[in-house]
């Protein structure tokens, strides 16, 4: 089976540690390892470093050939601008499809934590297992859910369908992407939903060819780079066709479309979380709400609740009678905030675009 990281998009709800030259999925988050790291550490526990692709920018294929140095460099697969992720998706498969059409492939996030990472070994052995029987169907690996969020993609599941080496396998009825409010808790408590991961097992054959009849846009331009490749004229091809490729998500390119009696779901507790902003970080790593998570040189006086990561090894950061906060100090900039506030964020990065402080964006 081959295995495709995307580690292409920037996390500006980790601002100041992520960054645009430097975005969340390549710095140092848990055990002094970037996200993207962890990651491929966890797939080489069963996967051969050649088997695994790297989908990212062409300004971060040097960080990441640096972050990965098993990994071959042909193995990086470089988007030439930022574009959505229906896009992305297509790129890789279109150069799968030309390689390894009939293998089975595993779609990953970089800036994802998995704590209990045997078990989803064993959930993609299990997967992988199904498309090899199966290879004209695609497996959903979601999430049982831990409460109703309203960020996230939910899959809709029906009855078990079989087993597989002891593991449910059920039928997909649908997908809904972000709900709302009511309906995230309507989900929540229906005991037939789970959290879409963005994960899912197919054959980049069966994929490629969904592309072609839902995305034909997308499947045009993807055919004419893949017969760029090898030439001298990759570059300017992958450049010109990719900038023409619509800006859509691959749910909605894609997944939404998708005919239920080809897929199938397996939802499991992985330990999963998106690292997607500084509470989701101390969501993940902390063992009660009231748990203080620290990193650095930190020492902490009667605090709780509160995450403090400390990235300048030259200064010791105290704090004192702190609860509900985020504090992160880099050699440049030092946030304090409220954890409720870190949604802010964003629109104050935005704010420093044009200003004598645009280059800590």
């Amino acid at each position: 089976m081959k295995a495709v990281i995307f580690a292409g998009g920037v996390g500006t709800r980790l601002w100041p540690l992520s960054r645009k030259k430097s975005p969340k999925q390549f710095e140092a988050i848990v055990d002094d390892k970037s996200t993207l790291q962890l990651t491929f550490d966890l797939l080489t526990k069963t996967f051969s470093p050649q088997d695994i692709y790297i989908s990212t920018g062409l300004s971060y294929v040097e960080l990441v050939a640096g972050q990965l140095p098993l990994l071959p460099r042909e193995n990086i697969i470089a988007e030439p601008s930022k574009k959505d992720v229906g896009p992305a998706v297509g790129l890789v498969m279109a150069h799968l499809q030309s390689k390894h059409p009939k293998e089975p492939v595993i779609i990953l996030w970089s800036d994802h934590l998995i704590k209990k990472g045997d078990m989803f070994l064993d959930v993609l052995k299990t997967a992988e297992d199904i498309i090899k029987e199966e290879d004209d169907k695609i497996v959903f690996i979601g999430h049982k859910p831990r409460f109703a969020s309203e960020n996230l993609g939910w899959i809709e599941y029906g009855d078990e369908v079989k087993k597989v080496n002891n593991m449910s396998v059920y039928g997909f009825s649908s997908f809904k992407y972000k709900p709302h409010k009511e309906l995230a808790q309507e989900f929540f408590t229906s005991g037939k939903h789970a959290w879409n991961l963005g994960y899912w097992v197919t054959t980049p054959e069966f994929m490629y060819g969904l592309y072609k009849q839902f995305a034909p846009d997308i499947y045009a331009h993807t055919q004419a780079i893949m017969n760029a490749v090898g030439t001298n004229h990759y570059t300017e091809t992958l450049k010109e066709h990719y900038e023409a490729m619509p800006s859509i998500h691959f749910d909605h390119a894609i997944v939404e479309k998708i005919d239920p009696s080809t897929a199938y779901v397996m939802t499991v507790d992985i330990g999963w979380t998106d690292i997607g902003a500084w509470e989701s970080l101390k969501n993940a790593l902390e063992d009660s709400q009231q748990d203080n998570v620290t990193n650095g040189r930190v020492l902490l006086q009667d605090c709780e609740d509160t995450l403090i990561y400390n990235y300048d090894d030259g200064k010791l950061v105290v704090a004192m009678d702190l609860e509900d906060f985020i504090v992160i100090n880099t050699n440049d900039v030092l946030l304090v905030t409220k954890k409720g506030s870190v949604p802010k964020i964003t629109d104050l990065v935005k704010s420093l675009e044009g200003t004598e402080h645009e280059d800590l964006t």
